[in-house]
């Protein structure tokens, strides 16, 4: 309960979320994304879900959010929202409904998702109407920035820019 209370005070920048494959892995890739972005959409389908599928434990697959709030209306607040479910240990699943329903995104569709999801809904709500995670956000977008993402996707492996495209980044693995 302590986890929580920290998590829903907006006290701390740190995620609660995971990546996908091994923490400890030699390979790090990072992905930097925007839950409303159409190409976002596709590359977690095409590129993200197949290198986790292909690579397994032998990469830490590592998401940042990189909202593009001039053109996406919702892309902070889903991103929020995606922060606010990592809280309760389900970042991963609300980041697969946020870009499987993207086109209904909605302040709405994101307290559906998350009833979905079966989270505690109180403290989702109370994390979200808060903005606790707004700054975990923001940290994400502003490491983006001295990285010099530019829009999204972007991919990073090692810490290394690598084109966007299923082939470059398993080439990048592979190296």
């Amino acid at each position: 309960s302590l986890l929580v209370l920290t998590a829903c005070s907006g006290t701390s920048d740190v995620s609660n979320r995971t990546p996908k494959g091994n923490p400890n892995a030699a390979v790090v890739i990072t992905e930097y994304a925007d839950l409303q972005c159409p190409a976002c959409r596709a590359a977690h389908q095409s590129i993200a879900a197949p290198l986790v599928a292909q690579y397994g434990n032998q990469i830490s697959y590592n998401f940042k959010h990189f909202p593009l709030r001039s053109i996406h209306r919702f892309a902070l607040d889903a991103a929020e929202a995606s922060e606010c479910a990592a809280d309760q240990g389900k970042f991963w699943e609300f980041v697969d409904i946020a870009f499987e329903r993207q086109e209904e995104l909605s302040l709405e569709a994101l307290t559906a998702w998350g009833e979905t999801l079966n989270l505690d809904m109180a403290q989702f709500s109370k994390c979200q109407k808060s903005h606790a995670r707004r700054d975990t956000v923001l940290a994400d977008y502003k490491e983006g920035r001295e990285l010099n993402v530019g829009g999204t996707p972007t991919f990073f492996v090692n810490g290394k820019n690598v084109p966007t495209g299923y082939d470059t980044l398993t080439e990048a693995i592979d190296a």
